[in-house]
């Protein structure tokens, strides 16, 4: 239970590993000043112990991923029988299967009201444009973009704070261990789902990719709550779940359904939980995984084909391949490697820009939305009516084109869709910006990845329509709608990918729709630096697989390119928002250190039998999650380290009063009390504070047994271990507390505790600055 407390979040109460190292040389004499064994005092952690979720700052909270071993679990299981083992693996199963279907469903109903309404709302535009009203149908398309883009804005604003952005960043957080305020919660499901719909029908630069890998996360994690007394929600099986252990899994699920459900990638989705999102997996959570994507599968596959008997209004007959292409050449020349290099040295150097462009948006936009709700809707609006001129006004700076012969039928597209629109040209004529920017954002990728017309775009259209996308992407990102990432990279990937192309004309053999997969590939490695899971999802989502190799050397060269300037976004957004997020590699400058010469104080701990008094105090003092249990003479011959207690079991059992007036062990007694899932994790409830204990003076001088609920096996490191070699022990056990223990014996039992904020470099630097040159 390290404790490092900032000293302004004195305030924060049971926060998850804000816990001061603190310690006490006899429990029951804690009311005293205890001296430490150590003189740690000049090592008190003053990292952060707050991060930003929403607009506002709240205190964070470390997971309990680790299997907890105390007298009550050890009973509980074994006193399972075989039918509730049947049970919980049962149950498991189930849940994964539940999360794929309804993240399949929100995934299919969120893409059906986006068509919907996005497509009425072009029709209306268009009806105008015909009528040659051209103001009205500017004012109706802004009018309606503006109306759509702040009703996202208010539900964010007002609702659900933490529903703005993509959510990537938090859910990757929360696999590795973090829980900040509301990132799951159920409001921010609500908001997520019809923020994400009304905030891509308006129009904005803005992906709805991102916010569903939020929602199916979201899902997953309001099924594996356990069941909530508060609601009446509880059922005795659900019981298996009130433990972080398995809701994380169950959210790793969630997180991989949510890019199934995206970009209808089944086995991209499974990649993308194990490469970005989850920081701990194992096979049997892989097999779990894919259960649930394949689920998706089948759920949209389904409502697909439902929709093709044209039940679906302006959905289209759309299939599984959202953007269907075949490359007609298998085979390329040297020069065609050139180029697929040269866009994979381009996607990194703009990868790497949009990346730091968007991190000095996101801090601009920071100071805006500290100021309120209404701030953040004014935001907002601008934003929207910003972007709403860009659509409707550059196109009539592109000139009209005379249709291609025989597409007498398709050009010009008079309504929604197509690749000719005739925005204000003459009939037989298209206006080919108008085609990119009055579409929506799925019917503009398919235009830029076809290849049946090679000039159906000029090189100045492209360059136009590059640039705005690149720079509305930027300055939309951070406003209070929940907006993905994805669609905005591939929208100005494929743009620039199809310019090369164009530029390159017969140097190269390659067409141009291989040429706009192969920018957006490259974009998207250059900004998200992933690499498996994007050559999965791009080739699930254009169904050509004899792109594989060109996709792979693009992410490739995009990847290391970028990678020699800054961090991906969503690691960047990760770390602006203050979430200690613990890498998969310790610091250089962390083997220079050992495991002792960070641990902070002073350290607080109890008695195996404690009196009560001095854990109520310690609970009101300190937002201590864990602390260390001592068993002293006579109970032991010498002071010995019996475990660890968590913060929450020791409020369970005061809020019994199951004391003795004696300090003797009573264990069994208080085994036969209570049940293992009396202290387990609650589910949509709120867990006991301090303030939920009352005790009379006569409770406080009375003593209670600690053994029955200490945790008798803590992961433990000897004081000389490397701080690196802590640090990737800490991390790959998914642990929340680390226990250091003196080499030398004859000391006290426990040297410090170590929490995911010993290992933050301004924790370790803070107290090494000379170590900074290794950084």
């Amino acid at each position: 239970m390290m404790a490092h407390r900032h000293p302004e979040n004195d305030y924060v109460d049971g926060e998850g590993d804000i816990e001061n190292d603190g310690r006490g040389s006899d429990a029951s004499s804690f009311s005293e000043a205890r001296e430490p064994l150590l003189n740690l005092r000049s090592r008190i952690n003053t990292t952060s112990q707050i991060a930003i979720v929403g607009a506002k700052v709240y205190p964070i909270e470390s997971l309990d991923y680790e299997m907890i071993e105390n007298e009550l679990f050890k009973q509980d299981w074994r006193s399972r029988k075989r039918v509730q083992i049947f049970q919980y693996i049962f149950l498991k199963w189930t849940l994964a299967l539940l999360v794929g279907l309804f993240t399949g469903l929100v995934g299919f109903l969120n893409n059906l009201a986006v068509e919907n309404i996005a497509g009425y709302k072009l029709v209306i535009t268009s009806d105008l444009m015909f009528k040659e009203k051209y103001l009205p149908a500017f004012a109706a398309f802004a009018g309606i973009n503006v109306v759509l883009a702040v009703s996202a804005g208010a539900l964010c604003a007002y609702i659900a704070p933490a529903a703005a952005g993509s959510g990537i960043p938090e859910v990757k957080a929360y696999l590795n261990g973090i829980d900040a305020h509301s990132i799951l919660a159920p409001s921010t499901l609500f908001v997520k789902i019809f923020g994400s719909i009304l905030g891509v029908s308006a129009g904005l630069v803005v992906g709805k990719e991102g916010p569903m890998v939020h929602t199916g996360a979201c899902i997953a994690n309001l099924l594996g709550q356990g069941g909530s007394r508060k609601y009446h929600l509880t059922w005795r099986w659900l019981r298996y779940f009130k433990n972080d252990r398995d809701r994380r899994d169950l959210i790793t699920c969630g997180a991989a359904a949510g890019v199934a459900a995206a970009f209808r990638a089944p086995v991209g989705g499974v990649l993308f939980a194990l490469e970005e999102a989850a920081s701990w997996w194992r096979s049997a959570l892989l097999w779990r995984t894919f259960f649930t994507t394949a689920i998706v599968a089948v759920v949209l596959r389904g409502l697909i084909s439902f929709c093709r008997g044209g039940h679906c209004g302006l959905f289209g007959q759309g299939g599984l391949i959202m953007f269907e292409m075949h490359s007609s050449i298998p085979t390329y020349t040297n020069a065609d490697l050139l180029a697929v290099v040269l866009i994979g040295v381009l996607g990194g150097l703009f990868g790497c820009l949009y990346n730091y462009l968007v991190d000095k948006v996101l801090r601009t936009y920071a100071l805006v939305n500290e100021r309120g709700p209404s701030f953040r809707i004014l935001l907002v609006s601008v934003i929207s009516l910003l972007t709403s001129c860009f659509a409707y006004g550059l196109p009539w700076f592109a000139k009209c084109i005379p249709c291609p012969r025989g597409t007498e039928k398709e050009c010009p597209t008079i309504g929604r869709s197509g690749n000719y629109k005739s925005f204000q040209c003459p009939s037989g004529h298209y206006n080919d910006l108008a085609s990119l920017f009055l579409n929506t954002s799925d019917d503009a990728i398919r235009n830029l990845l076809s290849s049946t017309n090679r000039n159906e775009f000029e090189i100045s259209t492209l360059i136009i329509f590059y640039v705005g996308t690149y720079f509305l992407g930027i300055v939309t990102y951070g406003i209070a709608v929940p907006s993905g990432l994805f669609i905005p990279v591939i929208l100005a990937g494929a743009t620039y990918g199809r310019l090369v192309g164009r530029l390159l004309g017969s140097l190269s053999t390659l067409d141009l729709g291989l040429f706009s997969v192969l920018g957006a590939a490259s974009f998207l490695g250059g900004t998200m630096r992933m690499t498996v899971s994007l050559c999965v999802i791009l080739l699930e989502l254009t169904n050509d697989l004899l792109m594989l190799p060109l996709i792979m050397l693009v992410l490739l060269i995009s990847k290391t390119v970028a990678d020699s300037f800054n961090k991906g976004v969503y690691d960047q957004i990760v770390k602006m928002k203050g979430l200690p997020y613990l890498e998969d590699h310790a610091e250089p400058y962390m083997k220079h250190l050992a495991a002792g010469d960070v641990c902070s104080g002073p350290l607080i701990t109890f008695s195996g039998v404690e009196k009560v008094g001095n854990v109520m105090h310690a609970l009101q003092m300190t937002g201590h999650n864990g602390f260390p249990v001592i068993d002293e003479p006579p109970f032991t011959d010498a002071p010995e380290l019996c475990g660890l207690v968590l913060r929450s079991h020791l409020l369970v059992l005061l809020s019994r009063k199951k004391f003795t007036k004696n300090r003797a062990v009573c264990g069994g007694q208080v085994s036969r009390m209570f049940d293992a899932f009396d202290f387990a994790k609650p589910g949509l409830g709120k867990g006991l504070k301090v303030g939920d204990v009352e005790l009379t003076t006569e409770e406080m001088e009375m003593y209670v047994d600690l053994h029955p609920i200490t945790n008798t096996s803590p992961y433990m490191v000897v004081e000389t271990m490397s701080l690196a070699k802590a640090a990737v022990l800490f991390r790959q056990l998914a642990l929340r507390h680390l226990c250091v223990i003196p080499k030398t014996p004859g000391r006290h039992p426990v040297v410090g505790i170590l929490t995911r904020h010993d290992f933050m470099p301004e924790h370790v630097l803070g107290l090494y600055p000379e170590l900074d040159h290794h950084k």
